[in-house]
């Protein structure tokens, strides 16, 4: 294992998922489903090591996500179909590790390890090709293709790049497509450096960014689905975030619904656009001097 889950908290993740107790015998290990919470209870309550609640993404990224990485636990075995941020996400021990498990202190322990150590590549390298399974296609308009996690605001995300793009940045370059399981799911660094945009590993950027070449506008836009549109916050945050292009900005808020768009319509901010995507071809301007483009 790597030096970052040789820890306590990755040993009692792994107790939790092979359903152990101090008492119970390494041959009567089991393989309960867990969130990350009731993993986090079995600390508690088995173990009597209480971790804070706000410690919960940190089980998640830090031991849980390399575990399923290295094929020692399955993700959602019960349905692979489910989003990355699901608070329904629950978690296995890989059969190969349950019988490894069940295998330790024994005189079979020395020929298990072997074996095991033998077949874990080849989990690992199917890993890729079972998740690329469930991700979303989506096509940019110069053809190539990208994959996103499902889940999420990725359904609107691909909305956005197949069918606002045509119709209202035709010809525009897709700099940038953030992604529900993977931040940077696409991005063009050395062309966002040209336009004098500096990418800030801390910054929240927009979840898809588009370079309009006619009008030398950059298309800043937040396909709102869980988290709130671009308000007067989010409005200053990204004209921060974006405040060494040379380009004009232009700041669009998209929602797959009407109904969506009425639960946030007092918090847009002015000044900005609103798409939505089951009407596509119309877009809404909220007041200002003019219609879809950058002010000074």
């Amino acid at each position: 294992m790597p030096k970052a889950q040789q820890n306590e908290r990755s040993a009692l993740t792994l107790l939790a998922l092979l359903g152990m107790t101090p008492r119970k015998r390494w041959s009567e290990a089991e393989a309960p489903m867990l969130g990350i919470t009731e993993m986090m209870n079995v600390f508690r309550d088995r173990f009597g090591k209480r971790y804070a609640p706000n410690s919960r993404e940190t089980v998640r990224r830090f031991t849980v996500h390399q575990f399923v990485q290295m094929g020692l636990v399955a993700a959602n075995p019960d349905d692979p179909r489910r989003p990355v941020n699901s608070p329904d996400n629950r978690y296995q021990a890989a059969p190969t590790l349950l019988k490894l498990a069940r295998a330790y202190g024994s005189p079979e322990w020395s020929e298990s390890v072997t074996v095991f150590l033998k077949t874990s590549e080849a989990l690992c390298r199917l890993k890729p090709r079972e998740r690329e399974m469930a991700l979303i296609p989506v096509r940019l308009p110069d053809g190539r293709k990208l994959r996103l996690t499902p889940g999420g605001q990725n359904e609107l995300v691909k909305k956005i790049v197949e069918e606002f793009c045509a119709r209202f940045t035709p010809g525009g370059v897709v700099v940038y497509v953030g992604d529900t399981g993977d931040k940077q799911r696409h991005i063009e660094t050395g062309y966002l450096e040209r336009l004098g945009v500096e990418i800030d590993e801390h910054g929240k950027m927009p979840d898809v960014v588009i370079h309009l070449k006619a009008k030398n506008w950059l298309v800043l836009i937040e396909a709102v689905t869980s988290h709130g549109p671009i308000g007067l916050k989010r409005h200053n945050e990204l004209k921060e975030l974006f405040r060494t292009a040379r380009v004009g900005l232009v700041f669009v808020t998209a929602f797959l619904t009407r109904r969506a768009m009425m639960k946030y319509l007092a918090d847009i901010a002015w000044e900005t656009e609103v798409w939505i995507a089951e009407t596509p071809s119309h877009i809404i301007h909220f007041n200002g001097e003019r219609f879809l483009g950058p002010y000074k």
